[in-house]
């Protein structure tokens, strides 16, 4: 394993050979655009650097490198890193891609840019209610359970609709559904049509909402093992660790 900032460098060029390879013209960003830039959904695509079990000083070796998106999946571990990086804020995207409690989404509602993982509009609305009023709007996905186990987080897709437009009717200057997300299951060794089929079904339930009125152009999905297969399917969000800074 290289450095963060060649690691990166191959992570990025990854990227843009998958895009080639599907065809797709999406320009590298390196924050999400707002909702508003009028450009088409899967124009842009953000390499999100999920930071979590690293500390301070590997998100700065990464800022270094021109890298000012970052997810973490452990609220405190987050907070920590944030506080520690004050001075860096302004041109950061804070991203949080983990579960999220109810006793948390204060904290979480003050410090971040997006959330992930809202799979309940319980926690949406508690952020809606939370964010201070002197904050740009905070950024919404949906996790959906797309493989249906019991055991994984997210909502179902057969509940994915209803869940959308109560979500979508909070706020709009606290906050703003933006997308899905998913977790696919691990696939070792899947061939890439294997790989793109979950994420396929994410794009699928997104064309569908986008179709009944929702204003959505996030698809969160694609990780260091299939990013290729995500970028494929439209994914305009990738959540890139190990490949960035190394085996947890």
């Amino acid at each position: 394993m290289g450095s963060i900032g060649s690691n990166l460098q191959e992570v990025k060029r990854r990227i843009e050979t998958a895009c080639e390879q599907a065809g797709r013209d999406a320009q590298l960003v390196t924050h999400v655009p707002s909702l508003s830039t009028g450009k088409a959904p899967g124009s842009s695509l953000t390499l999100l650097a999920v930071s979590k079990t690293f500390g301070a000083d590997a998100v700065l070796a990464a800022i270094a490198q021109g890298q000012h998106a970052f997810g973490e999946n452990y609220v405190q571990e987050a907070l920590t890193k944030i506080d520690a990086l004050t001075a860096q804020r302004a041109q950061l995207q804070w991203h949080l891609i983990g579960p999220l409690q109810s006793n948390k989404t204060r904290a979480v509602a003050e410090a971040f840019d997006w959330v992930h993982t809202v799979d309940r509009l319980k926690i949406a609305t508690r952020l809606a209610e939370q964010r201070p009023a002197g904050l740009a709007p905070l950024q919404l996905c949906l996790q959906v359970n797309i493989s249906g186990e019991a055991s994984k987080s997210g909502v179902l897709p057969a509940e994915l609709p209803a869940l959308a437009h109560a979500v979508a009717a909070l706020p709009p200057e606290r906050v703003q559904l933006r997308g899905l997300m998913s977790i696919p299951e691990p696939q070792p060794g899947a061939d890439a049509a294997a790989q793109r089929r979950p994420h396929c079904l994410l794009r699928e339930l997104l064309m569908a909402l986008q179709a009944h009125g929702l204003a959505l152009d996030t698809l969160s999905m694609g990780m260091s093992a299939d990013l290729e297969a995500a970028v494929a399917e439209g994914s305009t969000l990738l959540r890139v660790g190990s490949a960035i800074f190394g085996a947890r």
